[in-house]
């Protein structure tokens, strides 16, 4: 079985790979064998969770014989995929982002988190490979999980956004093949992985959500943005003070590419789309407005993606395996994207796993090549929670986390109350 375009382009990117999801529930911890026994029952007749690659990296886009397939080899085995994690959340978070799920089983598992420290009692924590398994997916399988997942709606785009002209997908191509600048690192060899998990307070995201005054507010994927351009700045100041060249400095935008007929695909049906970060602009408003005229551009770019780019990708790499490594070639530079931004919204309402109630949901980003960072903003009901993951200096993580929260802050104060 083929890998799509979107898995081998993962398969191929050079990083460790994996993502995760948490969900926090108050009360005690369930009994593992509870567990396991709901896993199968939800997720044995999904056949994507039963995938194993035959062949690795090195055999992808080589042509030989060996390129790295899927293969189906049976059920998974949930005693294997399911089991209590023996540390606390966050020092799951950290121990995983760089340590890809090898062997002859399907690279995803599920651990229930005793301890969680994050407002709840235990956590149910889903590891997997990217190469697997897009962000969406975690969190459609996750709510699978729940006691009643058949209430829950699945928002999806309409199939006419992918309707997009040869003239916008040019447009893309270059915007996407425009060099940017990198973070300055002394030495890629002095980088390390960081991982930090920080909450932020629903009153302080509800008044950053009413920036700026004058305008429509912002969206919580804009805040973001934005939070991380101001990031950038307090932590490595103007880019016009340590820029070496005159590009701006982008940051990668997954665009979930399901539609209404496919909501609940798993797999990696999505695309990424870079935005220059405003680092350069001053003040926090200011930089927010920048970055909502960036993002406003968003959806139609990734229309472009879906609607022209991919389907050219899979009918050509179909004759010439180099197709991957040349879309995968750029984005090995941390130039390409210095940072990677995604917000993710639990789907569906109030949640309950064996009557224990859902309190919040944790992201775990990819860790990306040296000299990048990742931020994933997590949202369950009326709870935020951040993760950073860093391939930088040591605690970066910490240091970017905070500089994000105080961004937040900073539009929280200066908000025009509500009425």
């Amino acid at each position: 079985m083929r890998l799509s375009c979107a898995d081998e382009m993962l398969l191929l990117n050079g990083c460790p790979g994996v993502i995760g999801l948490a969900a926090v529930f108050c009360g005690e911890q369930p009994d593992v064998d509870r567990v396991r026994a709901r896993v199968a029952e939800r997720w044995t007749g999904l056949e994507r969770m039963s995938r194993v690659l035959d062949g690795g990296p090195g055999d992808v886009g080589t042509g030989r014989r060996g390129r790295a397939r899927w293969t189906v080899p049976g059920p998974f085995d949930p005693a294997v995929h399911v089991g209590v994690a023996d540390s606390k959340l966050d020092d799951l978070w950290a121990v995983s982002v760089d340590r890809p799920l090898d062997g002859a089983v399907p690279p995803w598992r599920l651990s229930v988190v005793p301890d969680t420290t994050h407002g709840g009692g235990f956590a149910l924590a889903l590891v997997a490979q990217h190469v697997l398994l897009d962000g969406r997916s975690l969190a459609t399988l996750m709510r699978s999980l729940m006691d009643s997942p058949a209430t829950v709606r699945q928002p999806g785009r309409s199939a006419s956004l992918t309707r997009t002209g040869l003239r916008a997908a040019g447009r893309e191509l270059r915007l996407m093949a425009a060099a940017g600048q990198a973070l300055p690192m002394p030495s890629p060899q002095g980088t390390c992985s960081s991982v930090a998990v920080c909450e932020l307070p629903a009153d302080t995201v509800r008044s950053a959500r009413r920036q700026p005054a004058d305008g429509r507010g912002a969206t919580l994927n804009e805040l973001l943005v934005g939070a991380v351009a101001g990031a950038l700045r307090a932590e490595y100041g103007p880019v016009r003070r340590w820029r070496q060249r005159e590009e701006p400095v982008y940051t990668a935008v997954p665009c979930d590419l399901r539609t209404r007929a496919n909501p609940r695909e798993l797999g990696n049906t999505l695309t990424v789309v870079r935005v220059p970060l405003p680092v350069d602009v001053d003040g926090p408003v200011a930089r927010l407005r920048a970055c909502q005229a960036a993002m406003a551009t968003v959806p139609e770019r990734a229309a472009a993606h879906a609607g022209v780019l991919f389907p050219t990708a899979e009918a050509v790499r179909r004759t010439g395996p180099w197709v991957t490594r040349l879309l995968t070639g750029r984005g090995r530079r941390s130039c390409f994207a210095a940072t990677a931004t995604t917000a993710m919204k639990w789907p569906g309402g109030k949640s309950t796993f064996e009557g224990r109630r859902l309190v919040r949901t944790v992201g775990l980003p990819p860790l990306q090549h040296p000299g990048t960072a990742s931020f994933a903003l997590a949202q369950a009901g009326d709870t935020f929670t951040l993760t950073v993951v860093c391939n930088l200096r040591p605690d970066d993580a910490g240091r970017l986390a905070e500089a994000v929260v105080t961004e937040f802050e900073t539009w929280a104060m200066a908000a025009t109350p509500s009425r």
